[in-house]
């Protein structure tokens, strides 16, 4: 298959299952709004090494805020209901609450409930106060720029994570301009998240390594600068970038949606082909085949 003369490889993104939950956070204007959502989502890179994967993604077209104010939606994804617990309590109450003129809400409807606003309420040191909203239990908690509302429980459930692809450019500049590309026209896609900085991974891994206790360590077949010394580079003659697009997201519709939007829009000249991470399907319940998400 080839896109504007890119090669895309007949092969398929390997994901495995997670836990997501989806947050509303809205502040005085649009700049405190995702002020409070990026500090909640920092280093939230790889469940590796940061406990969960998190970024910020833009609100449904037909959704509005509970409290009519600018918001965003902030995804959160782990490995179980438990660590979500632990990761939003953190993350809400350090980063969200401490935002000046922020507000946290549920933005999933899901069964499955975390009490989060319900036990951070206990900041207010008995002068909180609770409120109905629609049939929502929100905790006023006092600050002193006034009050800082967030909703007594959170839903999660089920989601995905790492979906990817990978971007063989002939050039660096080539390489970044096409991971640009992808992570705009991904970033229309909600309910998806790049988690990485700014959507865009350097350091891709594989699950092995030569050090005793290291798990991981770097995805050396492509690496362009050890490729006259190793014995399995996956680059041919004329690749000299690689950059690799990691996604999470509540449903492989929407994953399937936002890897076939990103592979078109990297499909740049002076990309050369655009492959994905596997592991023969040992890893993850969840296939991407790159041919079959492109045609529909």
């Amino acid at each position: 298959m080839l896109i504007n003369g890119v090669e895309i490889e007949d092969t398929f993104a390997e994901a495995f299952g997670m836990w997501g939950s989806r947050l509303i956070i809205t502040g005085a204007n649009e700049r405190w709004a995702r002020t409070a959502a990026e500090a909640a989502t920092g280093l939230a890179t790889s469940i590796i090494g940061c406990g969960c994967e998190a970024g910020v993604n833009r609100l449904a077209d037909d959704e509005e805020t509970p409290d009519g104010r600018p918001g965003v939606a902030a995804l959160f994804f782990t490995v179980s209901r438990s660590s979500m617990e632990a990761q939003l309590l953190t993350r809400v109450g350090q980063a969200v609450m401490t935002c000046t003129s922020s507000a946290c809400y549920d933005g999933l409807e899901a069964e499955e409930r975390l009490k989060i606003g319900g036990k951070l309420r206990y900041f207010g040191d008995g002068f909180q106060g609770s409120k109905k909203l629609g049939g929502r239990r929100l905790w006023r908690v006092p600050v002193m720029d006034g009050e800082f509302v967030v909703e007594e429980t959170f839903g999660v459930a089920k989601g995905i994570g790492g979906g990817n692809f990978f971007i063989m450019a002939e050039d660096y500049p080539t390489a970044l301009a096409a991971a640009e590309a992808a992570v705009d026209a991904i970033g229309d896609v909600p309910g998806v998240i790049l988690p990485f900085p700014g959507g865009i991974v350097r350091s891709g891994s594989k699950t092995s390594s030569r050090y005793k206790g290291q798990h991981v360590s770097s995805n050396t077949p492509y690496c362009p600068t050890i490729r006259t010394v190793i014995g399995d580079t996956a680059l041919r003659k004329g690749e000299n970038a690689v950059l690799e697009i990691v996604l999470d997201g509540f449903s492989e519709e929407g994953m399937s949606r936002a890897m076939g939007v990103g592979i078109r829009a990297a499909c740049i000249p002076g990309v050369t082909r655009i492959t994905a991470g596997n592991y023969g399907g040992t890893l993850g319940q969840f296939q991407f085949p790159l041919h079959q998400l492109l045609k529909a």
